[in-house]
């Protein structure tokens, strides 16, 4: 039997000592010169080969400079699909370079449907390739799904989770200022609709074979402390999830907000930055010290590290 997802995740994050994953959400605008000039990508059009092979440099790069700091990466597969078959065999290429490196892979693709659709999108996104079919590239660990279509969006990734090993993180309380168009809604009976889709989540985490050892469960939850009020509810809400959290760092979330999302014993959530770690380059506090952008990223995780340890007591 394949060891629980939560039990690995928690396993990861007591082996390098802090609840911190860093976000890969390459833009090619935003790569280092060097990788630009490497891969002959100027002004103008950008072919998407060339595109593919700087994304996927860049990205081996990163994972190289956060993998002795931090237990997990978050790999954005948008912005590798936007450059078509070359994108996402880019895409697979790092979750198994990241995995290799002994680094949790969550893939952000946030996918959910009804029926075969989404029975296929689980296949695709999270299951292990089928025993001699060709191809390659391993399937992360995890991925973020979305809950708007209750459990039929669901269930084919909670059964990958469950036989394979692997994980996922339901959407319920997101980082988006518009969230609360939707999320922060008033329920007749009491509560938001982001706290009922919690209470939900919390169902589904706890079906069989789903808690590890640890007392958390293979499915988890994207839980941003936008709304902190909110988020005191849905963290009772979900005493078996574990909270993927976005926000911090560049989207305007402070160590101090985040620390929320953990229970009282500092377990249960995991934080994530992106830009404030992949781009610190362009960032004079860390470019001032070093003109090597690989030694800027390193320095950016290690800020990252030092700030989640000192609210969460790692």
């Amino acid at each position: 039997m394949p060891t629980n997802f939560g039990d690995r995740l928690v396993a990861a994050i007591r082996k390098k000592n802090v609840p911190a994953c860093v976000g890969l959400d390459p833009l090619i605008d935003r790569l280092p010169q060097a990788v630009l000039d490497a891969h002959g990508i100027g002004g103008g059009a950008v072919d998407s080969e060339a595109a593919a092979d700087a994304l996927r440099s860049y990205g081996r790069e990163v994972i190289a400079c956060i993998a002795p700091h931090v237990p997990a990466i978050k790999i954005n597969i948008a912005f590798f699909e936007r450059y078509h078959a070359a994108g996402v065999a880019a895409y697979l290429e790092l979750v198994e370079c990241a995995r290799d490196a002994g680094l949790v892979v969550i893939g952000d693709v946030k996918r959910a449907d009804i029926g075969h659709t989404t029975a296929q999108y689980a296949q695709a996104l999270l299951a292990d390739l089928p025993e001699g079919h060709a191809g390659k590239g391993a399937a992360p660990d995890a991925v973020t799904v979305n809950p708007y279509f209750g459990i039929d969006g669901i269930a084919p990734f909670i059964e990958i989770a469950r036989e394979q090993g692997r994980g996922l993180f339901v959407l319920v309380q997101t980082s988006n200022a518009s969230a609360d168009e939707i999320q922060g809604l008033e329920l007749s009976a009491g509560g938001t609709v982001c706290q009922q889709v919690g209470r939900v989540v919390q169902g589904w985490a706890t079906g069989d074979g789903l808690v590890g050892s640890e007392g958390y469960s293979a499915v988890g939850a994207v839980v941003s402390p936008r709304d902190l009020e909110s988020t005191d509810v849905i963290r009772e809400l979900m005493p078996n999830c574990i909270f993927l959290v976005p926000g911090f760092g560049a989207q305007g979330r402070t160590a101090d907000e985040v620390a929320k999302c953990f229970k009282s014993d500092g377990s249960g959530a995991i934080v994530t930055s992106s830009r404030g770690v992949i781009y610190a380059y362009a960032n004079d506090r860390y470019s001032a010290e070093s003109s090597d952008w690989r030694q800027c990223v390193e320095k950016a995780c290690g800020h990252l590290v030092d700030d989640i340890r000192r609210v969460t007591g790692y």
